[in-house]
């Protein structure tokens, strides 16, 4: 069986390869000189993905990833489609459909925060890209999602899954910590279950969102003097959620800090600011980043075999 990627997870895509026993090819994608993009599927990699089911990694960050998506996805769809007419005229033009077997893997899905509308007349832009990409698409597998509920109506198999439990094997490893913090109740479900496999303390900050642009976060009363605490969320963009957690921390006595999430966005100079106020930072590679510590493969591998068995193929 086969994993392919271009350009945005070749490093996420190798890792899955190697934890389902499968072979990774590159697809071959470059930029014409005004900015449009190309991808070509390697002639080694052509029978192969006719022959058997293909899994295409690849993000939906930055904008240009969703582009190389879908032009990637349209390439493989083509193949197992037969579908092979090219100027040239190299190799048979035709051959017949081989069916379904392609699922596309999501590292990161870009847009996954803009799940709701605030005013009439925005895009809920989670389910349109969403919509966009499963229309080419026989299985979609997400990586911590943000809000899974946004994406529970399409129109093929998706699983949802998380690299929580690698995340906190890694953090039971290197930091061993007393207590896990969720910086708000959005991040409880995945920062318990951090907890719970550890076999330490729990608790969650107060958040409230005022609107698209505003949150107000409230420290409540921590247990934490004299302990190591890791925040763990799904995802750090500026850092300055988690800063706060950790000064409320430090006030309440925490003797360690440390910061964990499967995504890491570090935008606007966010690992630097991080630094200043805890102790390490640890995140997955489902994007390209300094802090990529945990393997994201193995989770990709399970929501890989979950959709697998839903299209039985």
């Amino acid at each position: 069986m086969v994993v392919v990627s271009g350009s945005n997870s070749g490093p996420m895509a190798e890792q899955l390869a190697e934890a389902l026993g499968w072979t990774h090819h590159r697809i071959e994608t470059r930029r014409f000189p005004d900015t449009e993009g190309y991808i070509r599927i390697p002639t080694d990699a052509l029978e192969a993905i006719r022959n058997e089911p293909v899994v295409v990694v690849s993000n939906t960050f930055p904008d240009s990833g969703i582009v190389e998506t879908l032009l990637m996805l349209d390439a493989v769809q083509d193949l197992r489609n037969g579908d092979l007419q090219n100027l040239r005229e190299i190799g048979p033009q035709t051959l017949p459909g081989v069916g379904k077997g392609v699922i596309l893997a999501v590292p990161y899905f870009g847009y996954s925060r803009q799940d709701k509308r605030f005013k009439p007349g925005e895009s809920v832009s989670a389910r349109a890209i969403a919509e966009m990409l499963t229309s080419r698409c026989d299985g979609l597998v997400v990586l911590d999602l943000h809000a899974p509920a946004v994406l529970e109506h399409l129109t093929v198999p998706v699983a949802f899954t998380s690299a929580m439990p690698e995340l906190a094997e890694h953090l039971k490893e290197s930091v061993d910590p007393d207590f896990i913090l969720s910086p708000d109740k959005g991040a409880i479900d995945r920062a318990s279950s951090v907890a719970q496999q550890i076999g330490c303390e729990f608790s969650y900050l107060e958040k409230t969102r005022i609107d698209a642009h505003t949150i107000v976060h409230k420290a409540k009363d921590l247990d934490v003097a004299g302990k190591s605490v890791a925040i763990v969320d799904d995802m750090i963009a500026t850092g300055g959620t988690i800063c706060r957690a950790a000064e409320a921390l430090r006030s309440q006595g925490a003797v360690q800090v440390h910061a964990a999430c499967c995504h890491g966005l570090f935008t606007g100079g966010a690992i630097a600011r991080l630094l200043r106020y805890v102790d390490g930072v640890h995140a997955t590679g489902s994007l390209a980043n300094a802090r990529d510590v945990i393997s994201g493969g193995p989770a990709l591998a399970r929501g890989v075999r979950d959709v697998l068995a839903q299209l039985d193929v």
